[in-house]
């Protein structure tokens, strides 16, 4: 553990395993270029991800559906926070020809929270993978979802459009929720993924935590047998980076050996796929987590 400085003046540094190189590869200005013709958000820039110079480098990205206007205002999440516009009814068939363009064998789709919405954005998710499927045969499609206020009508529609993976962030622990997580509680994400689980058992569901907020080791491993109690499968857990000074600041660097700890922990308590390292987030390397891969 590296404990973070306060924050006052610059930025701490950051310690060695965090550090970045900034893309030079043409794919990473291709993806760049298909997602600006396709008009097309991705949370990888929305969300200010640190991991997007990587993954846009090696052809792949996470779309955010329904807009860039959130209406939540989580204290971690650098997505904008403002009154929604209207629904594209377009934005279906541009992500599946997106994912068709960059060749995607495992698309993930996300979205900002809709709660001017009676549904919480469901539908708009569903229109969304019957395009990709239409036009991407055989892809692996994972959702991460908001949690729709818990609406049992919205799960309804999740689970009869039947993604592969089901992915719905815990974020933090319990202790930590109210302050992390605007309108958000603790509970209501674990009933989602219970009633979604409920709903469609054969179908695996996945979450993620951050770590670095001020959390103690016990109430990590309190989530993790919480997430397992509704019959979490999948998990990630990556290191909190402060994305702008207006948002929560970073309470301590979690070392590697800290998330691979975590990790064997988790596989004892019966995850079955695993991404435990600083740099993970729910998406990064999505596929190779699918398949079962290590991070």
């Amino acid at each position: 553990m590296i404990p973070v400085p306060a924050q006052s003046g610059a930025r701490p540094r950051l310690p060695e395993w965090l550090r970045t190189r900034l893309p030079t590869a043409e794919s990473y200005a291709a993806t760049r270029r298909l997602l600006d013709e396709l008009r097309l958000h991705t949370v990888c820039e929305s969300a200010r991800c640190p991991n997007h110079w990587e993954c846009w480098s090696q052809g792949t990205a996470t779309f955010m559906i329904g807009g860039d206007r959130c209406t939540r205002a989580c204290a971690f999440c650098a997505v904008a926070t403002a009154r929604p516009l209207p629904l594209d009814p377009d934005e279906p068939r541009r992500v599946a020809e997106a994912a068709r363009r960059m060749r995607l064998r495992h698309v993930v789709i996300t979205a900002v929270a809709r709660d001017d919405l009676p549904d919480g954005g469901a539908r708009h998710f569903c229109s969304t993978l019957e395009a990709v499927r239409a036009l991407n045969p055989g892809i692996v499609a994972e959702v991460l979802t908001p949690d729709f206020n818990a609406n049992p009508a919205a799960l309804d529609l999740l689970a009869a459009a039947r993604p592969e993976v089901f992915n719905h962030n815990l974020e933090t622990v319990r202790r930590l929720t109210p302050r992390v997580r605007s309108r958000a509680t603790y509970d209501r994400s674990l009933t989602v993924l219970a009633e979604f689980r409920r709903r469609a058992p054969e179908l695996r569901t996945k979450s993620g935590l951050m770590l670095g907020l001020g959390e103690q080791e016990e109430e990590v491993l309190e989530a993790l047998r919480d997430l397992r109690s509704v019959g979490c499968e999948s998990l990630t857990l990556g290191q909190y980076l402060q994305p702008t000074r207006a948002h929560l600041p970073a309470i301590e660097y979690v070392h590697p050996d800290r998330f691979a700890a975590l990790a064997s922990a988790a596989r004892d308590l019966g995850f079955v796929r695993v991404a435990s390292a600083p740099r993970v987030r729910s998406s990064y390397h999505a596929a190779d987590e699918a398949m079962g891969a290590h991070l």
